[in-house]
């Protein structure tokens, strides 16, 4: 009789989820990776999907062809709907469900509205290409009215784009969505003048990008606003309709746009069990990456992290990608008899960074090393080129890059949707 070798289900196939199945490839495992998705999504440059620098399949790359040669990782597109620790069973919705000797969660973050359900309603995300698409739809859709639009009051709602949220993503996104205000205000819609559009980053605290330098955070600001971005610090939003968004000084902003980058949650499908967890929902695993209390089970990336010091990990691909090879390090040292505890998960914080337009980017390093400026832009192209999967991928970004670079042009401005209107209340 054949021996029955340990079921392994890696539920999210994120940059930590990814991880792990690839270190498990050729392990005496079986390796179940799930996901609602049939692709691996590059999440920090969605931005440049919804701008118009990248196609979708610039940053998506399917999962079944990473691990065509594998002999033991197999991929199954499904929704996870709950995961039963006590009975080690994963529950699909259109499947038996699943059981597992381990168990990874890595099912990465959503938007965090903080419970105001108007902002909710009535904002753009930037979490899937499905969120980067609609975006990109919804942007091009407001300038293709306003160019036709003669109420004044309309037009100027129409051309102002609101970005909420200081942190490299509002920061990344604002400075993308200038650019494109400079390349087709006028050029391609003529009735369009460049002084006619706002661009609002609004950030709730004193500063831009929090986990960087105080320096590197002004510099951002210095940068966004000498192209155009009007950054308002100290603020928070406080309510929202489809037609205007109102702050918490009391300030009211006419628009027709707003874009979410405020904060994330888990996604947890653990539900209700009674398991330690940070005041932002993520589960406090122990310093193995271990699930109290669920023999076998490990959560990384977005959805736990371990309590470092009074901290916890950031919620950033770094983390989760070295968590998911240390956890898979862990399985494969349990299979082959391993006993001992082994040493507990240390982040290597290998560095951070943002890009804030052509030209203008911000590193930081450890051992307080940092860049900015055209250096600082260069350092973060070449890392995120490096980090794509796929030849095609990187190639196909880096062209469009250069493209965009040498002629200040972007050509993905292709409405898909044109009858998809902006959410309402």
């Amino acid at each position: 009789m054949a021996e029955t070798r340990a079921r392994v289900v890696i539920v999210g196939a994120g940059f930590g989820g990814l991880a792990c199945a690839r270190k498990l490839d050729g392990e005496p495992v079986d390796v179940v990776l799930l996901d609602q998705h049939n692709y691996h999504l590059f999440t920090p440059l969605l931005y440049q999907v919804a701008t118009g620098l990248l196609n979708p399949s610039d940053i998506a790359y399917p999962l079944r062809t990473v691990f065509r040669h594998s002999p033991n990782v197999r991929f199954r597109q499904a929704t996870v709907t709950r995961v039963d620790l006590a009975s080690k069973l994963v529950r699909l919705d259109a499947s038996p469900p699943l059981s597992y000797d381990y168990l990874v969660l890595a099912t990465g973050s959503t938007d965090n509205y903080f419970g105001n359900q108007d902002v909710a309603r009535v904002s753009l995300g930037l979490k899937s290409l499905e969120d980067a698409t609609r975006l990109r739809n919804h942007v091009l859709t407001c300038l293709e009215r306003a160019d036709a639009e003669p109420d004044p009051e309309a037009r100027r709602a129409l051309l102002t784009f609101v970005v909420v949220g200081g942190g490299p993503t509002g920061v990344e996104s604002s400075g993308a969505l200038i650019e494109l205000m400079d390349i087709v205000a006028g050029k391609d819609y003529h009735e369009i003048s460049r002084a006619e559009i706002q661009v609002i980053l609004v950030e709730g605290t004193d500063r831009l990008l929090n986990a960087f330098s105080l320096r590197l955070g002004r510099y951002a600001q210095r940068v966004l606003t000498k192209r155009g971005v009007a950054v308002r610090t100290g603020a928070l939003v406080k309510s929202a309709n489809g037609h205007s968004v109102t702050l918490s000084d009391g300030t009211a902003i006419a628009c027709a746009t707003i874009i979410w980058s405020a904060g994330v949650r888990p996604n947890d499908p653990v539900g209700e069990a009674p398991l330690p967890r940070f005041r932002n929902a993520r589960i406090e695993v122990d310093p193995w990456m271990r699930i109290p209390g669920a023999p076998g089970a490990f959560a990384i990336g977005d959805a736990a992290s371990p309590r470092v010091g009074d901290r916890e990990l950031p919620m950033l691909s770094p983390p989760a990608m070295q968590a998911g090879r240390y956890v898979a390090r862990r399985i494969a040292g349990a299979v082959r008899g391993v006993a001992d505890e082994g040493e507990p998960f240390h982040y290597i914080d290998k560095g951070t960074m943002a890009t804030i337009g052509r030209n203008a980017g911000v590193t930081h390093l450890p051992g307080g090393l940092e860049f900015t400026g055209f250096l600082g832009w260069l350092t973060w192209i070449f890392v995120h080129i490096y980090y794509l999967i796929g030849f095609r991928n990187r190639i196909s970004a880096l062209s469009s890059w250069a493209w965009d670079y040498l002629r200040h042009d972007r050509p993905i401005r292709i409405i898909l949707a044109p009858g998809a209107a902006p959410k309402r209340v």
